[in-house]
């Protein structure tokens, strides 16, 4: 009998993610960190003799409780909870639950955190460090193009504020020599533009040649690699950033992928940019998600004013 329950829950959790590819074209890392949650809050109910299938209000509280206990931020949390709401919204838009145990749980209290940034000036010293290190003496064919790719990822990154996944998976197509722009396709298999600037451009120029001239097989990537997906993986960018960081005098915790797309949207939003402009070279769906910048913006207000009032001087 207990087998028979968990191939029901096996069954239903299946059903709802291939909802969310088909219907919401969610990516693969997506659709496996859904799977992780509902993995975890399945063994979770199990413990304790009951089923996802059939949990109720309480033993979904009762798991927020055990994540809490388990020294889960408020964020991981409410990430978790998300994935159960709308997994539970499924289930009882589908007709395979009467009820939605999920609808009366509120979310865990979180206050507003604000993104990782790095400095003009770190980002500067880490490109400098980057391409000094490229070009540093003699060196294998196979090392010097490594490091030409490693100069034409953070290039791109810091140029285009790309989701880590986006660049990693660039086509070989997206380094054109005539391109101004490249065409990205984000979450939600969204297309966007994001221009290119002369320093991408020109790494991008330098990685190609390189792997001309190593003979290289001919890849539909620009990056890529002998692993399962043919292209870099996000790990192994990362792991490289955080090496390059260091040698660059930036402490490995203080930067990532990531913090290097918030670099971008910031260093916009400090010398000017508009939000929904933003909004769009970073590819949000809503404007909500991009104003977690908002500080910037009232840092530069701030500023404005300051330095542009006829009467700043005067205020005491």
């Amino acid at each position: 009998m207990p087998r028979k329950r968990a191939a029901t829950d096996s069954g239903l959790v299946s059903l709802f993610l291939d909802m969310l590819a088909a219907e919401r074209g969610a990516a693969l890392n997506t659709l496996a960190a859904y799977r992780r949650d509902l993995d975890d809050f399945d063994a979770h109910v199990t413990d304790g003799g009951g089923a996802v299938a059939t949990a109720t209000t309480d033993d979904l509280r009762g798991y927020l409780a055990a994540l809490a206990r388990r020294g889960f931020t408020a964020s991981s949390v409410a990430r978790r909870l998300s994935a159960l709401r709308q997994f539970y919204r499924f289930l009882y838009a589908e007709g395979h639950r009467k009820d939605d145990p999920a609808a009366a749980i509120e979310g865990p209290k979180r206050g507003r955190s604000l993104p990782k940034v790095l400095t003009v000036d770190d980002v500067d010293r880490l490109l400098t460090t980057a391409r000094e290190q490229a070009g540093e003496g003699e060196r294998l064919a196979r090392e010097r193009l490594r490091r030409a790719r490693f100069v034409c990822l953070i290039e791109v990154l810091y140029a285009t504020g790309l989701r880590v996944s986006e660049l990693v998976a660039l086509p070989i197509a997206a380094a054109r020599r005539d391109a101004r722009m490249l065409l990205v396709r984000g979450k939600g298999n969204k297309e966007r533009l994001v221009p290119l600037n002369a320093a991408a451009k020109a790494a991008m120029a330098d990685y190609l040649a390189m792997r001309e001239e190593a003979g290289l097989k001919a890849s539909k990537w620009l990056f890529p690699s002998f692993g399962e997906s043919g292209h870099l993986t996000r790990q192994h960018f990362a792991r490289d950033l955080k090496t390059a960081a260091v040698a660059a005098g930036i402490r490995a915790d203080k930067i990532s992928p990531h913090v290097l797309r918030h670099a971008f949207a910031s260093h916009l939003l400090q010398n000017g940019a508009d939000l929904r402009i933003v909004q769009t070279l970073l590819g949000h769906a809503d404007i909500s998600t991009t104003q977690i910048y908002t500080h910037v913006l009232e840092e530069r207000l701030k500023s404005l004013v300051r330095d542009l009032h006829p009467l700043a001087d005067e205020a005491g």
